[in-house]
């Protein structure tokens, strides 16, 4: 009663080999590595206010509160460092930091840093790498610190 179909279905995969499908590591890797990056981006801005604010390594903010631009310089080349390791060698590419930044954005940097750092911390878990781990509960720690040190030197 049916003709039978003599025609593959346009619904089927043709190319389903030729597609790269990517594991579950893998796609941590470059997740963690975009989180790292971008937390390298706003440790390069604060490194920048740092150094700009006071003319030396260790500025002041508008509201007294320190920032270390030593360590910071520090936690940017262990953030690259990390990023290589993960891209396979490759170190990210590095901007050079905006020159019409105020230093009353030092509180926004920290914060934003502060949340990439959880979101790069929560990744590392997922993917049980100590290594990244250790680093961004580290810098978890150090932006919480600074914001704490603010939030008393207004007080």
């Amino acid at each position: 009663m049916y003709e039978p179909i003599r025609t593959k279905s346009v619904h089927t995969m043709a190319a389903a080999p030729e597609i790269p499908h990517r594991s579950r590591e893998q796609e941590l890797d470059i997740r963690l590595a975009g989180q790292l990056t971008a937390l390298l981006t706003v440790t390069d801005e604060l490194h920048a206010l740092a150094t700009r604010t006071d003319g030396g390594a260790q500025g002041t903010g508008p509201d007294g509160a320190a920032l270390d631009g030593a360590a910071l310089a520090a936690a940017a080349e262990r953030i690259a460092e990390q990023v290589a390791r993960l891209s396979g060698g490759h170190y990210p590419l590095r901007a050079e930091p905006t020159d019409g930044g105020a230093p009353a954005r030092i509180e926004a940097l920290q914060q934003r840093a502060h949340t990439l750092a959880g979101n790069a911390l929560a990744v590392a878990t997922s993917r049980g790498d100590s290594a990244a781990m250790s680093l961004a509960a580290e810098r978890m720690e150090a932006h919480t610190a600074a914001l704490r040190d603010r939030d008393l030197a207004t007080a």
